[in-house]
């Protein structure tokens, strides 16, 4: 094993118990950072990191710093980051380090992720067995009542320019409080779709986590709303009752669910 220098570095991809060294045969690890460089197993304990040595000068703060701001490369660098810890959860539990966590050679490795030990462990015992799901809901953007109502809509009851003083003043005002008691009604029932969805997958979801929304700025969607954005832990034997809970909750709530998953739990692993 390559030790502590001034010209390599240890990088971490993820911890696990179990792993077949043939899973990450086939795999580069990192693009054009660690050529030649193997991924492999780093044991500590009776747990083991799954790690490449990478050239140090590649993940000075600096460096770090100009990749953040080169969207190519660090998406190269975040599916090549995401494709080992899929491999490794292939053979078992697997607890994924974040993006970008190194050392200064095995040594300091391992003596960092041993202190570590007991969390770890807490951690794989937290997500064995299972596999995160996410779940996007989506409603329209406004009320049905709402649609094609505009400004040329709300100017044909406006007491300028015409009508029978007073009695067009008062339905202006009363179409205007029409419209926003109808936006007050769509935004309390977006809430409770939300709270209603999160709430009936939680029950058969082992952990559960609220992520904040997506804006319509984000998602490009011009015509509906994300109103929940969450990842659940689900167990092997549940997955059947997840996809059936959804499927009840699109025909009671009329909102769009989007699954995805199974995925490596990444929301729930990264507590240590």
């Amino acid at each position: 094993m390559t030790g502590p220098d001034d010209t390599t570095a240890t990088y971490v991809f993820a911890v696990c118990r179990r792993l077949d060294p043939a899973a990450l045969s086939a795999l580069s690890g990192l693009p054009g950072l660690a050529e030649g460089a193997p991924v492999r197993g780093l044991a500590f304990g009776p747990l083991t990191a799954v790690v490449q040595q990478v050239p140090a000068a590649e993940f000075t703060e600096e460096a770090w710093q100009q990749r953040l701001t080169d969207r190519q490369d660090l998406e190269r660098c975040a599916r090549a980051h995401h494709e080992v810890v899929t491999a490794a959860a292939a053979c078992g539990p697997t607890v994924p380090l974040a993006l970008a966590t190194l050392y200064r050679g095995d040594d300091r490795a391992r003596e960092a992720l041993t202190e570590d030990a007991e969390r770890f462990a807490a951690a794989l015992d937290r997500v064995e067995g299972h596999a995160e799901w996410g779940i996007k809901v989506y409603l329209p953007a406004t009320a049905p009542e709402l649609s094609g109502v505009g400004a040329g809509a709300a100017a044909t009851a406006s007491p300028v320019g015409g009508g029978s003083g007073s009695g067009a003043g008062r339905a202006y005002l009363e179409r205007k409080r029409g419209l926003h008691q109808a936006r007050e009604r769509h935004h309390d029932r977006t809430m409770r779709t939300a709270e209603d969805v999160d709430a009936e997958l939680t029950r058969v979801a082992a952990a559960s986590r609220r992520l904040r929304p997506h804006s319509q700025e984000v998602t490009g969607e011009k015509h509906r709303l994300q109103v929940l954005n969450a990842a659940y832990l689900v167990a092997a034997e549940r997955e059947g009752e997840l996809a059936d809970a959804v499927e009840g909750l699109r025909i009671r709530t009329g909102a769009q669910l989007e699954v995805s998953g199974p995925w490596v739990p990444y929301s729930f692993a990264g507590e240590v």
